[in-house]
């Protein structure tokens, strides 16, 4: 299946965390960005309905370095907002490759599997940067997407050897994408190979944790059609 996109992603800052517990307070970055937030940024480069994206490999260019920062996060119980630190990876560059696969549970779009299509235009919001703001895990961590061939270049661990990483967040399981009413967590232990992290697929994640009951809210082909998510123009103009 030609459905493959590759892509640098780059920016000042990142902060990589599991979101379960980044309700409050202090907050530390993850060494690597996870599954989910890669994922988030192909949404953004390129989403629809139809398509679930998967995060196939990802390559550490720059080195790791933090660098912690003092906020003051709104406080809403209270008149005064606390000092907080929060540690950001700094400098981050990563080269990524991800492919799409059909989302079977919606088969009111199945009109829409159309692999030439997808692709192209995915290939074409690559070229253009994304369709959206794109995130390096949080909002006020702006990132950049350009083109690239994967693997390309010189990388600061490409002859590091293994790297090991203890239990780290991996990603959400949607209603929408699962076919289950319920949101899990999963959880992983990645190696980074000379720079290099091949990211299991969500079903082979084997710690999950149940998180609470979830209704999916699919838009019905109807509300699509008015929106023009179903409208090839709209995602092949501008």
């Amino acid at each position: 299946m030609e459905n493959i996109i590759e892509f640098k992603v780059y920016g000042k800052f990142a902060l990589f965390t599991d979101p379960i517990t980044r309700i409050g307070g202090e907050k530390y970055s993850y060494q690597i960005p996870t599954y989910e937030a890669l994922k988030g940024i192909v949404s953004s480069i390129y989403w629809k309905p139809t398509i679930i994206w998967v995060v196939d490999e990802v390559r550490v260019i720059n080195p790791i370095r933090t660098q912690p920062k003092s906020m003051r996060p709104i406080k809403y119980q209270g008149k005064k907002n606390e000092l907080a630190i929060y540690t950001y990876l700094s400098d981050v560059e990563y080269q990524v490759k991800a492919h799409f696969e059909w989302n079977f549970h919606r088969t009111d779009l199945e009109q829409d599997r159309n692999e030439n299509k997808h692709f192209f235009v995915a290939k074409r919001m690559v070229e253009r940067g994304g369709r959206r703001d794109i995130f390096l895990g949080t909002r006020e961590c702006q990132g950049y997407v350009e083109p690239c061939d994967f693997g390309s270049g010189a990388g600061f661990y490409d002859s590091y050897g293994s790297l090991g990483f203890d239990l780290m967040f991996h990603g959400f399981d949607y209603p929408d994408e699962s076919g289950i009413n319920e949101l899990h967590a999963r959880f992983w232990r990645p190696t980074m190979e000379n720079g290099f992290i091949s990211y299991i697929k969500p079903k082979e994640c084997q710690i999950k944790r149940f998180v609470r009951k979830m209704q999916p809210f699919p838009p019905t082909s109807e509300g699509l059609e008015e929106t023009g998510l179903l409208d090839d123009e709209h995602w092949l103009e501008g």
